[in-house]
């Protein structure tokens, strides 16, 4: 089975967890809501997949309109702490929806979706199931993430770094986390594009030379400009992202 056609399967799997899952959600957001807008905050990885969900739930909800706020769901969880309205929080991870749940302002999160990180590439790099592991620790080539903390992707990134230091990389993870540019995510990171990838942008235009990534992320990456490559991690390093909402 190819890269890209496992890649295909996921988004889709992604796409059904998300009709399933946020579906639910907005459901019960709408027999409690006041107002016919939905306000839906959503880590950015889910923006396409939730774009469609929202717009399948408002034809089948008259008069009911989904607001989507799409960020960095550790930034997006600081806003909802302070008392931004939200009738739906869908996280790239279980423990900030879990944060809020505990500080009394949600209700206990459900796992609705996962996700798994890839590398993202620039063209004339030699990139593989062989090759992915010594490419990250390249101490040549620009490494980017998303920033930990603030940003999910981040935190997986760094978790990745944490799995290639104990597959026998003696001191690999605080060399790949100093190295690491924070790259998107963070508080001050420029806004996304509205229709590229901001990963695929970042790659191409040369800010980082390999970007560890969402894998349903780096699918969208690649499409557009041509010549970027993705690459799954190996077992040894595979983390599982859950969404929780």
């Amino acid at each position: 089975m190819t890269t890209a056609r496992t890649h295909r399967q996921a988004q889709r799997r992604q796409a059904l967890g998300l009709a399933l899952g946020i579906g639910a959600a907005l459901a019960a957001a709408a027999a409690q809501a006041d107002d016919t807008v939905l306000r839906v905050h959503a880590a950015g990885s889910l923006r396409a997949a939730l774009t469609d969900v929202a717009r399948a739930f408002e034809a089948t909800q008259p008069g009911l309109r989904v607001q989507l706020v799409l960020g960095a769901s550790g930034l997006l969880k600081d806003r909802l702490a302070a008392s931004e309205p939200s009738d739906v929080f869908a996280s790239a991870n279980m423990e900030h929806p879990q944060a809020l749940a505990t500080a009394g302002r949600a209700a206990a999160p459900q796992r609705f979706a996962r996700n798994a990180m890839c590398a993202l590439a620039r063209p004339g790099l030699v990139l593989n199931a062989d090759t992915v592991t010594a490419l990250l620790l390249d101490p040549a080539l620009k490494l980017g993430t998303s920033t930990p903390g603030a940003d999910p992707a981040g935190d997986y990134a760094w978790q990745v770094f944490d799995r290639i230091e104990a597959s026998g990389g003696r001191g690999a993870a605080a060399a790949l986390k100093a190295r690491a540019l924070q790259l998107t995510g963070g508080p001050a990171s420029p806004p996304p594009p509205p229709d590229r990838s901001a990963y695929g942008v970042l790659v191409a235009q040369g800010a980082a030379d390999v970007f560890v990534t969402y894998c349903t992320a780096a699918v969208v990456a690649v499409r557009a400009p041509p010549g970027l490559q993705l690459q799954p991690l190996p077992a040894a390093l595979t983390v599982s992202a859950r969404y929780g909402v």
